[in-house]
């Protein structure tokens, strides 16, 4: 049985992908770190790029994977999207600024997180994504009472 902490999706395509990311945006209200979880492929970065352009950004929403991390400044928020899959200790990430990337008030998406494991406080809110024969399954579950406000803000019928 599921914990009242978390909710499930199925999304049908990249596009309702990246509708569910813009939601998930237009629920968070400042400062959230976030977790995405799923198999390479799974659509870490296409979920991201909703929610960067959910904020109003028009630009470009690049994978982190070689530059571990893209920076936007949108709206006047501050949101970074980390990928650590290239991490192969979690003491890099002192040398990565990710202390003071965690110090300000942003939101701040992290591809394997798991990388960063004893390093990393706990998400707000992890994102597990599933791929299914069609689409993928989306599942939200909250860490903090935070993530539990946002969740208690995203809308059951995407």
């Amino acid at each position: 049985m599921m914990s009242p902490a978390a909710q499930t999706w199925v999304l049908q395509d990249e596009a309702a992908q990246e509708a569910f990311g813009a939601q998930l945006a237009g629920a968070c209200d400042g400062a959230v770190l976030i977790f995405l979880e799923g198999d390479l492929g799974a659509g870490k970065t296409t979920l991201t790029r909703g929610f960067v352009r959910g904020l109003g950004h028009r630009g470009a929403v690049k994978s982190p994977t070689y530059t571990l991390i893209e920076p936007y400044a949108v709206g006047g928020r501050r949101v970074y999207h980390l990928d650590l899959y290239r991490v192969a200790d979690p003491g890099e990430l002192e040398y990565l600024g990710l202390r003071e990337i965690l110090s300000e008030d942003a939101m701040v998406l992290i591809e394997w997180a798991g990388r960063g494991a004893g390093w990393l406080p706990p998400a707000d809110l992890r994102v597990r994504i599933r791929h299914l024969t069609r689409g993928r399954q989306v599942e939200l579950e909250a860490g903090t009472a935070r993530g539990e406000g946002i969740l208690g803000r995203m809308r059951p019928d995407l």
